[in-house]
């Protein structure tokens, strides 16, 4: 469960790769420090020098080593664990608003149900690495596999597909599912949004819960 003894506000996004994500996440931290609120931003892999390592590992170019579902749960896990103490907990302590791009969902959708691993194992190898802190909102952006390879396709930004992105439809539409599973298990603590819509009209929905969750963290004397 969310640690409510932190005074700052955890919101993760997550989806499948070409949902919006990183867009949204730079469009609600806009929108939160033109509010003078402390906006941390950060993402899984990466967040931290050790996890842009990690990261080079797991998110490879395809055609590399074979990296074993389990290594690739505990590297994550790894990732998150110092993702966590270093910069997701620090942030909330000070009282920020910490904005992630993905979280623990991430490895039950690409690790569990798109590796084919026990979900029930990764969760609690998660939960062990943060010590059991979640976010107090996920914002999933849904969208179906063969629309989410069309925006890679055009990203004219990207170097190529990484490892994860490589797989095939099928993976993907089982993360999907997995995403779409965890947030009907917990509905209070998810808002799932259509990621075809536009950008903005995404973006607005986010900022109105967000919006909501601010306010009532600060009635119940959270900043």
């Amino acid at each position: 469960m969310t640690d409510t003894a932190l005074p700052g506000t955890f919101v993760a996004l997550e989806g499948g790769d070409g949902s919006g994500k990183s867009t949204q996440v730079r469009l609600l931290a806009e929108h939160l420090a033109g509010t003078g609120r402390e906006v941390v931003v950060t993402r899984e892999p990466g967040g931290t020098e050790l996890g842009r390592e990690v990261r080079a590992l797991v998110l490879a170019a395809p055609g590399g080593p074979a990296l074993d579902p389990r290594a690739e749960a505990l590297l994550f896990a790894a990732d998150r664990a110092q993702h966590v103490a270093q910069v997701v907990r620090p942030a909330l302590a000070r009282g920020a608003v910490v904005v992630t791009d993905r979280y623990v969902d991430s490895s039950l959708a690409y690790q569990g149900a798109g590796r084919a691993l026990a979900v029930d194992e990764v969760e609690r190898l998660s939960a062990w690495a943060t010590a059991g802190l979640l976010p107090d909102l996920t914002v999933v952006l849904d969208v179906d596999p063969a629309t989410a390879a069309a925006r890679r396709g055009r990203d004219t930004s990207r170097a190529g597909e990484d490892r994860l992105e490589a797989e095939s439809r099928a993976f993907h539409a089982r993360v999907r599912e997995q995403f779409l599973l965890l947030a009907r298990r917990d509905p209070a603590r998810y808002l799932v949004l259509d990621a075809t819509a536009p950008a903005d009209v995404v973006a607005a929905r986010v900022r109105g819960r967000v919006a909501e969750l601010l306010g009532a963290a600060t009635g119940a004397g959270r900043a």
